[in-house]
């Protein structure tokens, strides 16, 4: 074996090694996240993309292309409000779905947004929402609250120097709002293996004015609990105010009608109840100091990581059981559970669970929602789909707003999904783009809107004072809905949004039609795809140029060997035919 020879087979055995390694360490683990079930459609295996999106014509964002399988009259018809992000979203930020899952209003922010819900704050409905930047599972931000108008009336912080977090905003009976708060401060972690002079985020949440922004409570996890209190491990967290270790990680407050509170820690795998005066923990449900007796064979009280515990009724408590935290997994699915607790015995039962029919599991993230109807709606957290239930736990309408094969990789997720009635009265106007013969019309956020009227200039009026005739009306379909520009439509036209009852609610700029041919095919041609055809023929060009040069080298090569004259004559005196040998072969 030549040297060439061996360095070949060595490359080789190298490559071998680093695809083994990339397999094993890397390839493989990736491989096991992905969900591949005989169930799944081709919008679940990723045809069309890991969080599939649609576009507008008259609208420059692009919204959530959603599946709704199976699909129940029985179902609540209000709105879906989400707050999609991650890196398979085209334009994250707040969101609002009709039943069909056809988009009512939108906001793309470069910021993140979570917690995104209707609230009702002195006999009116808000959106709010949390705006901030994410540090290590929590957030640094504030909590906005938008009028119908999608208008900013009020913004949210926490008294003191501290930021506020994303897991929690919510809005009291008594016309105050409850928050989370995320405070890094120093803890003696000897108790758990770590440093005497070490950190941890302390678990806080304020109850303040929203009117004059005063403090009427506060509560902190350390003043009550030890980190030892934690499920989460240790590892190399908590050696500096930067990266603190997350020993309680709140996630919701609920304030009853007693005006006690109650505490979800999803690192300590419990519930707690707190006094409104004394802050004094009254009793824990779950977690390593439970309180209460489970009368469902630990399925009441061995919940785990989980999120939004919301009270309902007296005795009765919703909540989101992610049962999975990364890779720490106690249970093979997640779920929406109903405890009833006995608070004369302290015993606790399961009523019922609420299982989506894929079996998800979501490492984070997820809440519960009683409707009116007493249907259940559940957001799945870090697994991009929301579902209804009856109140008996039967799936009614199940929705994906990404492929559900892909989950675990948490390309598009949203913290909390929620449903609820909205009137939206944008103070803009409805947007109109002209594509050849059609017309182009939405809204964003307007929800009374029920039909379009085309609205043709009378053709003989001045064009600084136009007077417009209807000259047709077409029912709203949809996010956005195509009008024909018919041949009574002359050259300027406009649109009006009417209600229900036929009232103009507002009306577009005045537009002009395309006009010619030419112009229409121009409107009708898809740029981009164009471009991107147009691209991609130059670089399949370029790429046969450079194969055939270098097949026409290498014949080239190969037609030059070196011909050797033999000095032989036969024996008539001819000269022997020039005899082609490798000169390697002559000169050895």
């Amino acid at each position: 074996m030549n040297g060439w020879e061996r360095c070949r087979r060595n490359h080789r055995a190298a490559g071998a090694v680093v695809t083994a390694f990339l397999l094993v360490f890397f390839l493989r683990p990736q491989l096991q996240r992905v969900r591949f079930r005989s169930d799944l459609s081709w919008y679940d295996l990723g045809i069309y993309g890991f969080g599939p999106s649609r576009s507008y014509v008259s609208f420059e964002e692009q919204s959530l292309l959603v599946e709704i399988t199976p699909r129940n009259a029985k179902c609540d018809p209000r709105y879906t409000l989400l707050a999609p992000r991650g890196d398979s979203v085209a334009h994250p930020g707040p969101m609002i779905l009709d039943a069909r899952g056809e988009l009512v209003w939108m906001r793309s922010d470069s910021a993140t947004t979570e917690d995104f819900r209707i609230q009702r704050y002195k006999g009116q409905d808000y959106l709010t929402y949390w705006e901030g930047g994410k540090v290590d599972g929590h957030g640094c931000g504030s909590w906005y609250m938008l009028d119908s108008a999608y208008t900013v009336q009020y913004i949210i912080s926490p008294v003191g120097v501290m930021s506020g977090d994303l897991h929690e905003f919510q809005i009291t009976a008594n016309s105050t709002a409850l928050f989370a708060i995320y405070d890094p401060i120093p803890a003696d972690l000897t108790s758990i293996g770590g440093p005497q002079l070490g950190w941890v985020y302390d678990g806080v949440f304020q109850e303040v004015d929203i009117e004059t922004g005063e403090l009427i409570f506060e509560w902190r996890a350390s003043h009550h609990f030890p980190p030892s209190v934690s499920y989460q491990p240790l590892g190399d967290q908590g050696h500096e105010r930067s990266s603190a270790f997350d020993f309680f990680h709140i996630n919701s407050v609920d304030k009853d009608d007693q005006g006690r509170y109650l505490v979800s820690a999803r690192h300590a795998h419990s519930l707690f109840y707190i006094d409104g005066v004394t802050g004094e923990v009254l009793w824990t449900l779950g977690g390593k100091n439970n309180d209460f007796e489970d009368l469902s064979n630990g399925a009441a009280t061995g919940f785990s990581w989980q999120h939004d515990a919301r009270w309902r009724g007296v005795n009765q408590i919703t909540l989101f059981n992610n049962a999975a935290n990364g890779d720490l997994r106690e249970e093979k699915i997640s779920h929406g559970v109903l405890i009833e607790l006995n608070l004369t015995s302290r015993s606790a039962e399961l009523l019922q669970t609420y299982h989506h029919p894929q079996e998800l599991a979501a490492v984070s993230q997820g809440n519960v929602q009683v409707l009116d109807s007493g249907n259940v709606f559940i957001g799945w957290g870090h697994s991009a789909a929301y579902t209804e239930f009856s109140p008996d736990g039967d799936v009614l309408c199940n929705v994906h707003y990404g492929a559900s094969a892909y989950f675990q990789f948490g390309r598009i997720v949203s913290y909390r999904i929620t449903k609820g009635d909205w009137f939206g009265m944008p103070d803009t106007l409805p947007d109109v783009a002209v594509a050849g013969d059609c017309a182009f019309v939405s809204w964003n956020g307007a929800t009374e809107v029920r039909s379009w009227q085309l609205e043709s200039w009378d053709g003989s009026s001045p064009l600084q004072n136009m007077t417009y005739l209807a000259v047709g009306q077409v029912p709203r379909d949809g996010f956005e809905t195509e009008i024909p520009l018919t041949a009574n439509v002359t050259s300027y036209f406009r649109i009006s949004a009417l209600d229900a009852n036929d009232n103009a609610l507002g009306t577009s700029a005045t537009m002009m039609r395309a006009t010619g041919a030419g112009r229409r095919m121009l409107l009708h041609v898809n740029w981009s795809l164009v471009a991107f055809g147009t691209v991609t023929c130059l670089g399949l060009a370029v790429g046969l140029c450079f194969a055939i040069r270098r097949q026409v080298r290498r014949r080239g090569q190969g037609a030059t060997r070196m011909y050797w004259a033999v000095a032989q004559e036969d024996q008539t005196g001819h000269t022997l035919d020039l005899i082609p040998q490798d000169r390697s072969v002559n000169e050895a």
